[in-house]
């Protein structure tokens, strides 16, 4: 049965369930009960979804796993063709399944036919041709078998599924129903399954980080274990060839990070912090009503439209200024200042908006007591509030900087794709996140350093934006622990 399907179901079990709780405290006679109707109503059907989708859940993540490592086993190494990987193999494998589950959908054989494919398989690739499936004459025996083994186990998984996610539905219905009675508090039992699912939401979020940072410390472990670390982290040279004889140094490219953030961060700081604190101190409340909302918009804007503003607008723009036709100090439009100046506009909403609820969180007791010893508002703000409010701002500014290094198709389309140390603003360098993309593209092989470097890249940057991140919480929650 279709996931989506399945889905549905229960949610309709559970509507029912609703209904039925619902209606069988209020048409019982007797005392009154001890919850709100509604309460008994979704008591039913927290029931009857929360055990069904979370089976649902714990199965479509476990069911690829074990047919994947069933059907691995099966292979064995004697599949696996001189040069390739098992990966590979499996890639074939599921190819092929999906070819037969398609002839199976469009009439040109039976499930039973496919169920009996082993070895011969000449006339099957004939027929997966004809359904548009493309099959090369290089798929073996073994593949084609792994094949019908891989989508005989996933339809008996999948039957299962659906068998046991209805069964906890309706088991989940009944027990709701039973429970539907005056007695019964529906409330302190609906308010203990919310908080549950809240509190599993949260470590949800929580394992989630656990597993990106576990994945990238084994694979730049694996990486480290091919490539010396003290060439990755000691080397100046980034040239990478997927042929062999890489020079893998970082440097170049945390230059490159650290070089345009720099920039990004040039333009955004004074120009959010100047409007947060017109936004905050002279704008009235009819031009922060609408002048707030129309800068926030910037942060709304999708980094993929930047990235082309910045190559089809900024870029030509700044190379009429720079260029051999003016100064003579840029040679293209993809350049180090290029991707700065898109970069900082992008940044302005995060260092406005952020420093704005800063300092309007600075008490008035504060203003007051300055306009009360005869300051203007200017001074006011200079040599009260902005003090006041300047480790909220650092925290502010970190934020936005860790925003800046986590960029990159603004990189990629504003800054080129050079590596280099310079100092020269409009040389075409990259960053950290453009080279992670690169990396991971094309059909290299994924064991080789070239394509493992992206792991070691990624955590790099993964610690930098980390540590400033904890850094910005720490002064953020210093100057709020003062205030409040």
């Amino acid at each position: 049965m279709p996931v989506l399907w399945l889905f549905l179901i229960v949610l309709a079990l559970a509507a029912i369930g609703f209904i039925a709780g619902r209606m069988r405290v209020t048409s019982a006679g007797g005392k009154r009960p001890h919850s709100l109707p509604n309460y008994y109503g979704w008591n039913v059907a927290m029931k009857v979804m929360v055990p069904a989708y979370l089976a649902l859940v714990v199965w479509l993540l476990a069911q690829p796993f074990l047919v994947n490592s069933q059907v691995v086993g099966m292979l064995g190494d004697r599949a696996v063709p001189e040069g390739s990987t098992i990966g590979l193999v499996m890639s074939d494998v599921r190819r092929v399944a999906d070819g037969l589950d398609a002839t199976v959908a469009q009439g040109l054989m039976t499930s039973e036919e496919a169920n009996s494919i082993r070895t011969e398989f000449t006339d099957v690739r004939d027929r997966l041709g004809e359904a548009g499936v493309a099959l090369g004459s290089n798929v073996s025996s073994e593949v084609l078998s792994a094949a019908q083994t891989y989508r005989t186990l996933n339809a008996t998984g999948n039957f299962w599924m659906s068998t046991v996610v209805i069964l906890l539905a309706v088991g989940g219905l009944a027990w709701g129903i039973t429970q539907s009675h005056g007695s019964f508090r529906a409330r302190n039992s609906v308010e203990t399954g919310v908080r549950i699912i809240l509190l599993s939401a949260a470590m949800l979020a929580i394992l989630t980080t656990i597993g990106i940072v576990l994945s990238l410390v084994g694979n730049t472990w694996h990486f480290f274990q091919i490539y010396p670390a003290s060439k990755f982290f000691g080397s100046f040279t980034w040239s990478p060839s997927f042929g062999g004889g890489s020079e893998l140094g970082i440097w170049p490219l945390l230059w490159g990070t650290l070089y345009i953030s720099i920039i990004a961060l040039i333009v955004a700081v004074p120009i959010g912090l100047f409007a947060a604190v017109y936004l905050s101190e002279y704008a009235g409340p009819r031009m922060r009503a609408w002048a707030k909302p129309l800068l926030e918009v910037l942060a709304g804007i999708p980094t993929i439209v930047y990235g082309l503003f910045a190559l089809l607008t900024v870029g030509p723009l700044l190379l009429s200024v720079f260029g051999r036709d003016g100064l003579g100090w840029m040679q293209a439009g993809t350049a180090v200042m290029t991707a700065g100046l898109v970069m900082g506009i992008m940044l302005i909403p995060f260092v406005s908006s952020l420093s704005d609820d800063i300092i309007n969180s600075v008490p008035q007791s504060l203003r007051d007591g300055s306009y009360g010893l005869g300051a203007t508002q200017s001074e006011t703000i200079k040599q009260v509030i902005l003090p006041a409010a300047l480790p909220g701002i650092v925290g502010a500014v970190l934020l936005a900087a860790s925003r800046a290094i986590g960029e990159t198709m603004i990189v990629v389309f504003g800054a080129g794709a050079a590596a280099r140390l310079s100092l020269n603003p409009f040389d075409a360098m990259t960053t950290v996140t453009a080279k992670i993309v690169s990396q991971l593209t094309g059909d290299a092989d994924f064991a080789s350093p070239e394509a493992l470097v992206a792991f070691a890249l990624g955590m790099t940057l993964f610690i930098i934006t980390l540590g400033l991140n904890v850094f910005a919480l720490y002064i953020v929650r210093k100057y709020r622990e003062q205030y409040e």
